[in-house]
């Protein structure tokens, strides 16, 4: 007899297998009882006839299996054309392994906080963890796409000397005898790699130290970013787009059932995976906003209200393009069009989730970077690396980066929480 996971049920039908599971609910009615178990790799349901079991395993299905007791079944796989997932188990023997009293998360609704205070247990529901497949899914996602397009994955530092782009709000930590900081980007590490691999990478967590109280956010979070020689934005522009259009492709190939759990339909999303994107200038958008009813000038920044009403008028994700300088970074090089703005563009989602996307293209003027530098306070010893890129051999090159959590709420159509959540509860990523 072979031990199989729930998953793998369908590959069984007419087989008597077993399977290592946890109970998530039960109901019986006389002399039948329904088991709903999972085992992590999914969720299914066991049938257990009083007729065709010895009175004390039906007693002990009755009565001694409480929410999440953890057990072995036997039994045969049967097809299911009334669930969703198809397939059920019709169980012949039950052997337990772990008992479990009063678990705290019952089949009822409950609220945020008490749900984050029981964040190690409610990873076991549901839609946590369609949420946590998905997540893993991207990630595979992503490695699969820079693979197939010649990229190199490039791991850079979490502790650095010093912050990308000068911010104070920075994680700071003793290294040793020196001060470090939690990284908050991988991107002027990933400038140095794509200058020796060409197209390369970074995928990790980074860190701000910043109150998470809007979608804008988060203390810890994970950002995809390549840095790209040889390329300017236009060419990024269709690699950010072929991305998430990737992406949302897979998601539809591989995590249809995930996706429905938490609400998201596989349909809504086929249009996120026509190309190309709409693109519009900052100027543009400005004008829109005006016409929208928006007291918005042209120098002024995007909240949340504006992104939406942007993204809005397209019904799929839409690039907006060369932002005036002084509201982007020291690194992005001046637009030849107007020397007021920078090369760069946001990737902003519809359905009101906001940009997703940020990049620009990266100056590789030596004479521009270190002018850059002196006027932003960086100083010669923090930064001197990264001037040397300018210094021997430059090229055009271009960068974006985004944020793993940003894209996994627009596409779970998840809430971030409105709140200054302290740790540990701050471990909570989406809102279920």
């Amino acid at each position: 007899m072979e031990t199989i996971t729930i998953s793998e049920s369908p590959k069984h039908v007419g087989e008597t297998v077993k399977i290592g599971v946890w109970l998530t609910d039960k109901r019986s009615s006389g002399k039948i009882a329904f088991l709903q178990l999972r085992d992590g790799t999914g969720f299914f349901q066991g049938i257990i006839r009083k007729n065709d079991v010895d009175e004390a395993t039906f007693d002990l299905a009755k009565h001694d299996l409480h929410q999440e007791t953890s057990f072995y079944v036997t039994g045969e796989i049967a097809e299911d054309k009334r669930s969703k997932f198809g397939y059920e188990i019709h169980i012949k023997e039950i052997e337990i392994v772990g008992a479990s009293e009063d678990y705290p998360i019952g089949n009822k609704e409950h609220g945020i906080d008490f749900l984050l205070d029981h964040r190690h247990l409610w990873l076991r529901s549901r839609k946590p963890w369609a949420l946590m497949r998905i997540r893993s899914r991207v990630k595979l996602a992503t490695m699969e796409f820079f693979d197939k397009h010649g990229f190199t994955q490039f791991d850079a530092p979490e502790l650095t000397a010093s912050a990308p782009e000068g911010t104070t709000e920075l994680f700071d930590v003793k290294y040793f005898d020196e001060d470090a900081y939690l990284s908050q980007s991988g991107q002027l590490y990933g400038e140095a790699g794509c200058m020796a691999l060409g197209k390369i990478y970074t995928m990790g967590p980074t860190f701000r130290a910043e109150k998470s109280k809007t979608r804008r956010h988060m203390t810890e979070f994970w950002m995809i970013e390549p840095e790209m020689a040889w390329m300017h934005q236009d060419e990024s522009l269709k690699i950010q787009e072929q991305y998430v259009a990737y992406l949302v492709q897979d998601l539809i190939d591989h995590c249809a059932t995930e996706l429905e759990m938490v609400g998201r339909s596989v349909e809504s999303l086929k249009p996120f995976t026509e190309l190309p994107y709409p693109r519009i200038t900052y100027k543009k958008a400005i004008e829109m906003l005006q016409e929208g009813g928006f007291d918005s000038k042209y120098g002024d920044d995007f909240g949340s209200p504006e992104e939406t009403y942007l993204a809005d008028q397209f019904n799929k994700p839409v690039f907006i393009m060369n932002y005036p300088r002084a509201i982007k970074a020291f690194y992005m090089p001046t637009n030849p069009e107007d020397d007021r703005e920078v090369i760069c563009a946001d990737l902003l989602a519809p359905e009101g989730y906001g940009e997703i996307i940020g990049g620009s293209e990266r100056s590789y003027d030596y004479d521009y970077i270190t002018n850059k530098l002196e006027e932003n306070g960086l100083s010669k010893k923090d930064y001197g690396w990264y001037d040397d890129l300018r210094k021997f051999g430059s090229v055009p090159h271009s960068g974006f980066g985004m944020g793993l959590e940003r894209f996994l709420s627009w596409i779970t159509l998840q809430d971030h929480i409105r709140e200054n959540i302290p740790f540990p509860r701050m471990l909570n990523r989406l809102r279920p």
